[in-house]
């Protein structure tokens, strides 16, 4: 595909059988794109990975501090462009002039959190908690994954599947990400990949690889877009530092 597949507003992109709201979007970035993220994200240095148990991760422009606050700094250019303008220009409600972050804290994302999972790799069922506005932009580049959603006390059965495929867009926000916990399975290959399980179904840019019922993983890598609440200029940092 040459040019990515934008829906007119959001509201075509909800995915209507979750607990409000989610949005799903294939091919939001093109083939092309996704391997100049992946060539750019393999070709930082070594020690900007931080190697956890089950899989390895960036933060840019930086990491959180212990107070959940971001140091003041802008996205590396090769990551925020394309996915943050086309994320930005893609309206709520027709006729509207607002985006998903228009009522954020800075307007945009400010914060890119980089997960890369092997086949076999997940993450524990957790929530993304109140450092960030409550919006999340998850751009998956790679691989397939499938997302498991349930509501905080409700069992892993009574929950939701969304499959996201490369050069997808995920966006939660409002109860699904204040009310809903979010994990991935440690599995080398999804099962049970049907129409009646899958809450975007309808809404895959292609369903051919998983008609079978199965897709085996490769190396995923996820770009987690968010605009964190907190963001202190560096001298100001510092200051405060020197005062203790």
């Amino acid at each position: 595909m040459a040019e990515p597949c934008l829906p007119a507003n959001l509201q075509e992109a909800l995915i209507s059988t979750l607990p409000a709201s989610g949005y799903y979007i294939p091919h939001f970035i093109t083939p092309k794109e996704e391997a100049h993220l992946i060539q750019k994200i393999n070709a930082v240095p070594l020690p900007t990975w931080k190697h956890l148990s089950h899989r390895r991760l960036q933060a840019h422009p930086s990491p959180l501090s212990s107070s959940n606050t971001l140091l003041a700094a802008n996205l590396p250019a090769w990551l925020s462009d394309p996915v943050i303008p086309r994320l930005l220009s893609i309206p709520n409600l027709p006729d509207s002039q607002d985006n998903i972050f228009s009522k954020s804290p800075h307007g945009a994302p400010n914060h890119c959190l980089i997960n890369e999972y092997q086949p076999g790799q997940g993450i524990h069922s957790h929530e993304d908690g109140d450092a960030y506005y409550p919006v999340v932009a998850t751009v998956s580049l790679g691989s397939h994954i499938v997302l498991d959603v349930r509501t905080k006390g409700g069992s892993k059965d009574s929950g939701w599947r969304i499959l996201q495929e490369p050069g997808s867009l995920l966006i939660t926000t409002g109860e699904l990400y204040t009310e809903c916990l979010h994990g991935i399975d440690e599995v080398k290959v999804d099962q049970d990949l049907r129409s009646d399980n899958i809450v975007n179904w309808d809404l895959l840019g292609d369903k051919e690889p998983f008609m079978e019922g199965s897709a085996a993983r490769e190396t995923r890598i996820s770009l987690t877009f968010r605009d964190v609440k907190k963001v202190q200029k560096l001298g100001k940092a510092f200051g405060a530092l020197g005062r203790r």
